[in-house]
Parts: structure tokens; sequence; C-alpha cells
């Protein structure tokens, strides 16, 4: 369990869920883990969790929508480090309902933690990872990305947006020496899936839809995570792997 020994890692949205349990198996395989969270109280928690376990962490409160908090971030990893190895965007929001009924500013908080941010931490974050001679950005995408469903359409909007934008940045990072891919889960039980996945009959519905018969966990996407952000994955950028139980094989 040493895959990112040494390595300086960063994750949002690490206060819980998927992001708390990247940053739990990062630092279980060595690295030393910025867990970043809007709530500080959380992160805060998953960072003595990761300690308790003899793992290194530091935590930061940080709100993705918010330019000066994405450059203090920054900032602070390349004064502590010097660098940074691994980037996970991982923060999201989920707003339900039909298009027609979105507001402009359920849009645009919609837009500005799941799509711009992943943008801006992606490009400010590029120094610290070129200085590692071998940096990984991972995005946490989602298989709904590739998928229309009736109330999540602008939140398939931007995730479909993380997928082209992880292509993009995979071309344009390559001559650096930093590899970009992402990471596409399907139905996860997390606090963001709660309200959805109280109603019996829609969680039901969708371990259904599942061929493995069950929905995930935040831990089924860990695997994943430390095969992009180590050595495993050296010659692979631009990819999309699908953490979904066999979900969108089967629709």
């Amino acid at each position: 369990m040493t895959r990112l020994s040494g390595k300086i890692a960063i994750v949002t949205g690490a206060g819980g869920g998927i992001g708390q349990a990247i940053a739990q198996r990062f630092a279980l395989e060595g690295a030393h883990v910025w867990v970043t969270d809007i709530n500080g109280e959380t992160a805060e928690e998953t960072v003595r969790g990761i300690k308790a376990a003899g793992g290194a962490a530091t935590a930061l409160v940080v709100d993705v929508s918010k330019g000066q908090d994405l450059t203090s971030l920054v900032r602070k990893v390349d004064a502590a480090h010097g660098r940074a190895d691994v980037l996970v965007n991982n923060a999201g929001i989920l707003v339900r309902g039909e298009v027609r009924q979105l507001s402009d500013s359920d849009w645009t908080r919609l837009r500005e933690v799941n799509l711009d941010a992943v943008l801006r931490l992606s490009r400010d974050a590029l120094p610290l990872l070129r200085k590692s001679k071998n940096g990984s950005l991972i995005n946490i995408s989602s298989i709904m990305a590739h998928r229309g469903l009736r109330p999540l359409g602008a939140y398939t909007a931007t995730k479909g947006a993380v997928t082209a934008l992880t292509k993009g940045l995979a071309v344009e990072y390559a001559p650096f020496n930093v590899r970009v891919n992402s990471i596409a889960p399907g139905y996860v039980e997390t606090a963001i899936t709660d309200r959805l996945l109280r109603l019996p009959p829609v969680k039901q519905a969708l371990i259904d839809k599942t061929p493995m018969g069950r929905l995930g966990q935040p831990e089924d996407l860990t695997g994943a995570a430390v095969f992009f952000a180590s050595d495993d994955s050296l010659y692979c950028t631009g990819s999309e792997l699908a953490v979904d139980g066999g979900m969108a094989a089967g629709l």
C-alpha cells in the first residue's frame, strides 16, 4: 500500500463522500493529502481520521466557486512543498429539476462549482503539477455525462463539459508530463444522492438498472483514483473510466 509514497496530492470536496474516501486511500498509499472542503469541520474530521491511521494530511477550507480560494490553495501547497503530484477535482453539487424551470442563480451555482472550478484549478495548479515531472490530474465526472435523464439536464451538461475538458487538457498538458484523466461514477450513496435514494422505489429502480445489483459506495472509486494517480497509468491520458457497476453498459 505504498503506490503513492512521497507524492503530494490535492483533493477537493474531501470532507465527505467520494472525496473523503479518495483522500483516505491516497494517504494510506503514502501520499501527503491536502484535504479541501467548503466545510472546515468535515475537512478537519477527514484529516484527523487520516492521521489516526498513520497518514499525513492538511485541511484547508476552500470554496471552489471562489477564484481567490483556489489561488490561496495553490500558493499554500507551493509554499509547503514546491510542487503537487496529483490533483483530484472532485467537489461538485447536484441541482435536480427540469431545465425549463431552472433559475439563473441555480444554473450559475451549478456551473461555477461543477465546471468553472475544474477549469480554474486545473489551470492554476499546472505550474505545481509541472514541477512534479510526472503530474496527474483527475477529474470526477459522471456516467450521466453521456446520458439524458429528465430531472438532471443541467447537471449532465456540466459533467459532459468536464468530460470534454478532460480530453482537451490531456492534449494540452501532455508536453508538460501531466496526465489528465477522468472517473465517471454511477449512482454512489453519498450526501449528494441521499435525497433521491431516500425514496425506496427510486432506489430499487436504480439498483435494478445496475448489472452488479447494488449501488456504489465511495470506497468503490478509490482504486480507480489510485490507478490514475500512480505510475501504473504512466501511458494513460485523456481516458475516462466508468465506475458504475455496469450501469452505463446496460442502459
